[in-house]
């Protein structure tokens, strides 16, 4: 186990999705009423930064690129998502979020087809 301290609790206001970089990637951490999570930062449909198009609502963490959304605390998916988010379990210990990472986690992002969502918006 390889706990590591990302940032203090006060760095994350409540509703929110901040960055920060920890052993040379970087990670995501929500918090939701006093519980924090780790996630990694990219969205695991199209590789959108999840610290600049999260928007969270309720219990729910929701892209705003694709509308892919997640529940906040357990990164299960939830409405037009696909896949559910990756986490580094994570606790609240002296005033500092820290989270249990052995490696960095990453999605597996496919081959798009010549369909692209993006001109679904345009």
């Amino acid at each position: 186990m390889s706990w590591k301290r990302i940032c203090a609790s006060s760095d994350v206001p409540e509703n929110t999705v901040k960055k920060f970089a920890v052993d040379g990637f970087n990670v995501i951490v929500v918090k939701s009423g006093e519980e924090f999570r780790v996630y990694p930062p990219m969205c695991p449909h199209m590789e959108e930064s999840l610290d600049e198009t999260a928007i969270i609502e309720g219990q729910t963490l929701t892209c705003s690129k694709h509308l892919w959304g997640w529940d906040v605390l357990t990164g299960q998916m939830q409405g037009l998502a696909e896949r559910d988010l990756l986490s580094y379990e994570a606790k609240c210990e002296d005033g500092d979020v820290m989270a249990n990472i052995e490696s960095e986690l990453l999605y597996e992002y496919g081959e798009e087809d010549d369909d692209d969502d993006d001109d679904f918006f345009d």
